[in-house]
């Protein structure tokens, strides 16, 4: 007679913001900030991840969040693979649920996703063993540049508690401010989110933040993080903004409203000339490339931590994320 298996632990996953505690977060932080010594020597590949089998799959465009993975797999010694919508089964209609059908009978350690439908991360770790990332889906998460977000401001800062964080732009459809604001507020920061009124929803206060229309409301902040219009993801007829020159007249980064002692993030890609002007982009406040920077070795601790950490709890963001894709 065979000998009787104990199930399976659950697989971990990172879907949301809400997958994670505080203890958590700082230990990716962690995890990432001592993998930084790796990017300055000359052999740069760890064997972490030696035998492991990393599937990037992604159906929106991407240059920081697709080439940052696919380098964190490989520096981490991983094998990886990545997959574009275009050009692939999915252009002859099909579904995501068959995709990730195909993609574990290769059976990957971790599948990083991104998606225009919100959801879809899900989807893929209801009916996969693989270990799954959410790389943004729709306009609802975007985890894992909230926590090189994080990485960058505790870095340039000193600190994460108490630290005061305008988030300026097109609030509606962005993924990324509403996992920022959760993790600010996870972590004890405090945040406001500015924009023009047809782009900062009401409601978004349950969150953990403060909501403005003025774009005085940044003058305390200690950071700005500036975000661009997402025009893909505006129906066509539908104005937002009487125009973009107005709206850079009113909620533009300019030199003039950024006081001394403030840093400048913005998650990319930037429209200079319209959320922020040229001359804060390539000043000395700006964050920009330090975001790239601790894209990389935040997404290898991500990386590291879901293949090596043991499931000390059922994954949320398998059971309670809303999902439309079926």
């Amino acid at each position: 007679m065979s000998e009787l298996r104990p199930p399976a632990p659950p697989r971990r996953h990172l879907l949301s913001i809400r997958d994670l505690d505080r203890s958590e977060v700082e230990r990716l932080l962690d995890t990432a900030r001592s993998l930084t010594s790796s990017l300055d020597r000359e052999l740069k590949k760890l064997p972490t991840l030696r035998g492991r089998t990393v599937v990037n799959l992604f159906y929106e465009s991407s240059t920081r969040t697709l080439a940052s993975f696919e380098l964190a797999a490989k520096r981490l010694s991983a094998d990886t693979m990545s997959l574009r919508s275009t050009g692939s089964s999915v252009d002859k209609g099909e579904s995501l649920k068959d995709t990730a059908l195909t993609l574990a009978a290769y059976d990957p350690d971790v599948i990083v996703i991104r998606h225009p439908a919100i959801g879809a991360p899900g989807v893929v770790a209801r009916v996969t063993d693989a270990h799954v990332v959410n790389a943004g889906d729709g306009k609802h998460q975007h985890p894992t540049q909230a926590l090189l977000d994080l990485y960058t401001m505790r870095e340039a800062v000193g600190r994460l508690e108490g630290l005061h964080v305008a988030v300026v732009g097109d609030i509606l459809h962005s993924r990324v401010a509403r996992s920022l604001v959760q993790a600010l507020a996870l972590v004890g920061a405090r945040s406001v989110l500015v924009g023009p009124p047809t782009l900062v929803p009401r409601g978004l206060e349950a969150l953990g933040c403060e909501l403005s229309t003025d774009i005085r409301a940044i003058e305390d902040a200690d950071v700005v993080y500036v975000l661009r219009m997402q025009r893909e993801r505006m129906a066509a007829g539908e104005a937002y903004v009487p125009s973009l020159r107005e709206y850079t007249a009113l909620y533009g980064i300019t030199p003039d409203r950024i006081r001394a002692g403030q840093v400048v993030m913005h998650p990319g890609p930037m429209n200079r000339g319209v959320e922020i002007d040229a001359r804060v982009a390539d000043s000395e406040a700006a964050l920009v490339v330090d975001q790239v920077r601790a894209g990389l070795v935040v997404r290898m601790a991500v990386l590291y931590d879901l293949v090596t950490q043991p499931a000390a709890r059922e994954p949320l963001g398998v059971t309670s994320e809303p999902a439309e894709v079926v």
